[in-house]
């Protein structure tokens, strides 16, 4: 398979900067070109200026849990802002909130000591300080393609060059293990991995990050393994994915990336961590000092509160979510000109739908534009998450019951009337 190289930018033809004084400013940072940003956040936009003119929209689009936190959870950020606790705190978070995740990793196999984590505000900062640790300007990075688009826009960020790999859709959206090994060169650094996996609710298996595991030993490579979607699992007994930091020898080259957003519906939060190998803590931790200080303390106590209180809040969400994942599977599978794979976890769909981009000529984004504006659909064409999603399009199920309702009658009935 040729290497898919997520780095390529459009071409712009040069052109010679104008004096000083003509120009209305000084120019940005030239690196601040390799960032993009979510096509969700685009489309959210979209979507709210529709309703403004008095549309009504479903919500699709958005990966955010429209459930309420727990109330012990509230309760305890609030008591510690009544009580004060809202000044700086140590830079890589409360000891107590630290042996919390280490306690509850242990539970997911994963043997961590809590002088290796830090706490930082929300998993996507903790995903952006493990590229800044561990990528020089060069290197490449190995990331899933389709794939949360922010891996690659970071790896651009810091001068590497991001390397798509395969899912295998045989497989609900599996590593593809021989496409990652076929993508390792000299340059290779480090191997990103997401499981569950946003876009496609894909999932890994213990013998594929055995696999995994054995490529990182052989080439010498790196891990960061985001596991924000770990706990939101349908069809594992055990109540989460497993996770690659639990094989022997990788907990000393792998970043492990979680947070309270997803399981929790704790996003307003913005809490995560990162497990870090014990080579790389100091330095880690003097990055955050750079980057935000310290997560503030409220929010550390209401994330203790998550990780020592009752579970029954995620075990009721992710039975509702899997209720709705049943429900869309079960519809879209009806429907002319579409292939939807059963997602093993997090709230995503990913249906297939090259059969309808090729008999109506449309492209996945014009598609999407039109469930939009003719159906009042939001959702995101898979292309935002790379040339391996250009035929796909994610569906978040995890917003208000009725919008994925309705949502998703509009969808079936726009592909059937498409294919009519």
């Amino acid at each position: 398979m040729a290497t898919t190289n997520l780095d390529r930018q459009p071409e712009v033809p040069p052109r010679a900067a104008a004096p000083a004084r003509e120009r209305a400013h000084p120019p940005a940072a030239s690196r601040l070109a390799g960032l993009s940003g979510e096509g969700a956040l685009d489309v959210l936009s979209r979507a709210r200026e529709l309703e403004a003119q008095g549309r009504r929209v479903a919500h699709l689009e958005i990966g955010e849990p429209q459930f309420a936190p727990a109330p012990h959870i509230v309760e305890a950020a609030q008591r510690a802002l009544a009580e004060g606790d809202a000044r700086y705190g140590p830079p890589s978070g409360l000891p107590a909130l630290r042996g919390a995740i280490v306690d509850a990793l242990a539970h997911r196999g994963v043997s961590a000591s809590a002088e290796n984590v830090l706490v930082t505000p929300g998993a996507k900062t903790a995903v952006f300080y493990s590229i800044l640790a561990t990528v020089n300007a060069g290197d490449e990075v190995l990331l899933p393609d389709p794939g949360f688009p922010i891996y690659a826009s970071m790896t651009r960020f810091v001068g590497g060059t991001p390397v798509g790999y395969a899912l295998d859709a045989t497989r609900a959206f599996a590593p593809d293990i021989d496409d990652i090994a076929s993508k390792i060169t000299a340059r290779t650094r480090v191997i990103c991995l997401n499981a569950p996996h946003n876009p496609t609710g894909g999932t890994v298996s213990q013998r594929d990050l055995e696999r995994i595991a054995e490529l990182a030993l052989e080439h010498d490579l790196l891990v960061v393994t985001d596991e924000i979607y770990g706990r939101i699992v349908f069809d594992d007994a055990r109540g989460f994915t497993p996770s690659i930091a639990s094989i022997p020898g990788l907990l000393d080259r792998t970043i492990l990336v979680d947070g309270f957003s997803k399981a929790y519906a704790m996003t307003g939060y913005r809490l995560g961590y990162a497990v870090l190998p014990s080579w790389l803590v100091e330095r880690a931790i003097v990055l955050a000092v750079n980057g935000h200080t310290c997560t503030p303390p409220f929010v550390q106590r209401a994330g203790i509160a998550a990780l020592t209180g009752p579970q029954s809040s995620v075990h009721a969400m992710v039975a509702e979510l899997k209720r709705r994942r049943d429900l869309i599977v079960a519809k879209l599978r009806g429907v002319p000109g579409l292939r939807c794979a059963a997602p093993a976890g997090a709230f995503y769909a990913f249906p297939d739908v090259s059969d309808a981009l090729r008999s109506s000529g449309l492209t996945i984004k014009q598609l999407a534009d039109r469930l939009l504006t003719e159906r009042g659909v939001a959702l995101l064409p898979g292309s935002g998450f790379g040339p391996g999603g250009a035929s796909g399009l994610r569906i978040s199920f995890a917003g208000v019951a009725a919008d994925v309702a309705t949502g998703i009658d509009a969808v079936a009935d726009f592909f059937t009337a498409l294919a009519a």
